[in-house]
């Protein structure tokens, strides 16, 4: 083989797909969340984007530790609890052209971020807005989240108390202009999803189920930090997670899948036809109601409305980045500010 040969495949912008890559992960081996880490190197690499204009936002939980793994050259900030969408917007309104992808979990937004999921999506900037979910805090050793099925179990055989948000439907009820769903170990659906999110001029929201492959950190489990800290012994590793293969899946447009998930529990996934429109919006309802009631998860791209501004574009924003305009650039005119402060006056 020539050394022709032996060089890796590059790209429009002549970068290998190994470039787009960040560190060694650190998740569970078999974690979904990994897929989604190689779905975000693919997609870009695809687009030949410049991991140079891309800003990785994270909260908190397992989910939001997986920027670390894609596009090393990006900049990125790993923000505080529920608060992703609101460092991203303000590093997006600083700098228009840097586009923000954003990682959260179901506990990080369904939860304590609640409130700033659903400001984001009035205020529809232009942003990648991935929730890996997988039902639990992670973190925290396997509590169920709010998106948790009340017919799932967890590992120890207890059921949810309450209902599950349906962050899909959620989104579109809050007028959410890119809605998507997918699940981690389906690349031939995640990636393209994924590139038209990348390419989308607005807030693109995607919910992509993400198995935990296991959690043994939990009350009366003698391999805990509490029980190893009240008996009192020296320890390194105070668990032991049994490595899983990750699950991978494939299956066409308009059909039913049964996953087996690690723990033995079964996951109804239905994609799609090819035949339906997500510009329209009841059609969308329609199909989220019809899944949900019997017991499946949609999945494909749920609704999208291009039509609707993005936040850059409704506010007027320059495309400067603020931190290289003048001081005369950014001072209103005299009775500028005037103005700005008659408008908000009821």
């Amino acid at each position: 083989m020539s050394e022709e040969q032996k060089k890796p495949a590059t790209n429009a912008l002549g970068l290998a797909k190994s470039e787009y890559k960040g560190g060694p992960s650190t998740m569970c081996k078999g974690c979904g969340h990994d897929r989604i880490s190689e779905a975000v190197i693919q997609a870009s690499y695809d687009l030949d984007i410049d991991a140079r204009n891309i800003l990785k936002m994270s909260g908190i939980g397992c989910s939001s530790k997986t920027p670390a793994y894609f596009l090393g050259n990006a900049m990125g900030l790993n923000s505080t609890h529920g608060r992703m969408p609101s460092f991203s917007t303000g590093a997006h309104v600083a700098n228009t052209t840097m586009s923000p992808i954003g990682v959260s979990g179901d506990g990080d937004s369904a939860s304590i971020g609640m409130g700033q999921f659903v400001h984001i999506i009035r205020r529809n900037p232009r942003m990648v807005y991935i929730i890996e979910n997988n039902g639990v805090y992670g973190l925290t050793k396997g509590q169920f989240s709010a998106t948790a099925d009340r017919r799932s179990p967890s590992k120890r055989g207890a059921f949810p108390r309450e209902a599950s948000i349906d962050l899909c439907g959620l989104a579109l009820e809050l007028g959410a202009t890119f809605i998507a769903r997918s699940f981690s170990g389906d690349k031939k659906q995640l990636v393209p999803l994924l590139k038209a999110a990348l390419s989308f001029d607005g807030l693109a929201f995607l919910d992509v189920i993400s198995p935990c492959v296991t959690f043994n950190n939990h009350e009366g489990s003698t391999k805990s930090y509490t029980h190893q800290k009240e008996m009192g012994v020296t320890f390194h590793d105070p668990h032991y997670v049994s490595p899983q293969e990750q699950i991978d899946i494939e299956y066409a447009e308009g059909e039913l899948q049964e996953v087996t998930l690690h723990d033995g529990s079964k996951l109804l996934l239905r994609k799609l036809e090819h035949e339906f429109d997500p510009t329209d919006r009841n059609a969308s309802f329609a199909a989220l109601q019809q899944t949900r009631n019997k017991g499946e998860v949609l999945t494909g791209l749920i609704h999208i409305d291009m039509e609707a501004e993005s936040l850059a574009a409704n506010a007027k924003m320059t495309r400067e980045p603020l931190a290289t305009l003048m001081q005369g650039d950014l001072r209103p005119a005299v009775g500028v500010l005037d103005r700005i402060n008659g408008g908000f006056k009821i």
